[in-house]
């Protein structure tokens, strides 16, 4: 197999690719030790099967620009087909503020053909390549060089057997008429939000059962804080403080340095210079928040009439569609989207798009008393009345 270490190499072979249809591409990537992913090889291969058209492209070995990489990405006569693409997609997008366009996720195509939930490459390689994976490579330093003929073998084949795939996977969306079901899945990922976390949200993310204004004020504060430390200096969070350790501070709220040494779960590194002066800062603000300012607990779910026989009838009915449509029923429809239907929300993923058309038409059906659900066999079938 070829490793790519020039830039004039890699625009030769992107320039091949540019005449394809399209280019299967992987990531190989560490994240332990840092906030955002450092790329450690990408991995890509053309439609045709000669020897050369499977390459490493080493951005680490060698002195090159991933410009003719991006200027591929940007040319839309040309699918990107990548697995479990967020966390490659963010790579770029963080690099060099791009998105491949347009855009092929074999497991979210796998899902809308039968193949189950967030259905793993190895799984979709045996099924449908029928070959193996020697998964031994996995969870090495993909930083280090020389990369060992292990590494090399383990990394090509992520984009080798993808072809076999991805082609597998655009038959059977063209055959049942489900591309345009992929296609609204991929806006998800094309949409440039998706892959910016702000400070000031960050605390969304943090989980906590204390819904006093107040305290969310300080969590507000820490996590924006903790957000902010992290991506300036691109360490991962938990460097920083961890989230247990987070709700601590927000519940003891320390005011000096002599409090942060009493604190259980925070770092030691944490509870001096920087960012002991950071959390201590957060705290105080949190605490000088005017009281309209304070975050509002999200309280919608506490407020919705769940009707339980309802919400039971629509998971049958969503039990009975995966099977007649052969599409994961994670995909279709969350337990949270049962509830807040059975409860006449309407407002829900599950009655939009392609997901209206499978589910939830026959779900307000169901929900206005149109239909009843029934036994057929071992099937259940809706019946009109």
């Amino acid at each position: 197999m070829t490793t790519i270490t020039t830039t004039e190499d890699l625009a030769a072979f992107c320039a091949r690719a540019a005449e394809c249809d399209y280019v299967t591409v992987d990531t190989e990537f560490l994240r332990e030790r840092s906030y955002y992913s450092k790329l450690c090889l990408v991995q890509l291969a053309l439609p045709t099967r000669g020897p050369d058209d499977a390459v490493l492209v080493d951005p680490i070995a060698g002195d090159l620009s991933l410009e003719p990489l991006y200027e591929l990405f940007r040319d839309t006569s040309v699918v990107k087909v990548f697995h479990a693409a967020r966390q490659d997609l963010e790579i770029f997008h963080v690099d060099a503020g791009l998105i491949p366009e347009p855009l092929f996720d074999t497991q979210v195509a796998a899902m809308v053909c039968g193949f189950g939930e967030q259905v793993g490459y190895e799984t979709l390689v045996r099924r449908i390549a029928r070959q193996s994976l020697d998964k031994t490579s996995r969870f090495t330093d993909w930083s280090r060089r020389p990369l060992t003929d292990a590494q090399r073998t383990y990394a090509v084949a992520d984009v080798t057997h993808l072809r076999d795939i991805y082609e597998y996977l655009a038959a059977k969306l063209a055959e049942t008429g489900r591309e345009k079901w992929v296609a609204e899945e991929m806006e998800i990922l094309k949409d440039p939000e998706t892959y910016i976390i702000r400070p000031e949200d960050a605390w969304k993310r943090v989980k906590t059962r204390n819904a006093s204004g107040r305290f969310l004020a300080i969590v507000r504060e820490l996590a924006r804080f903790r957000e902010d430390y992290a991506q300036t200096r691109n360490v991962p969070r938990s460097r920083v403080f961890k989230d247990d350790a987070l709700v601590e501070l927000a519940s003891t709220k320390p005011g000096s340095l002599n409090d942060l040494s009493r604190s259980r779960l925070l770092l030691r590194e944490a509870r001096k210079g920087d960012i002991a002066d950071g959390i201590l800062a957060a705290v105080k603000d949190g605490l000088d928040t005017p009281n309209d300012e304070v975050p509002k607990p999200d309280r919608s779910r506490e407020k919705l009439q769940v009707n339980p026989a309802l919400a039971d009838l629509l998971r049958v009915l969503l039990k009975a569609k995966t099977e007649e449509f052969g599409v994961a029923s994670k995909l279709i429809a969350s337990a949270a989207d049962l509830d807040a239907i059975s409860g006449g929300e309407r407002d829900v993923p599950a009655l939009k798009g392609w997901r209206n058309e499978v589910f939830g038409r026959d779900a307000m059906r169901l929900c206005e008393g149109k239909v009843a659900l029934a036994a057929k066999g071992k099937s259940i079938v809706t019946v009109d009345l």
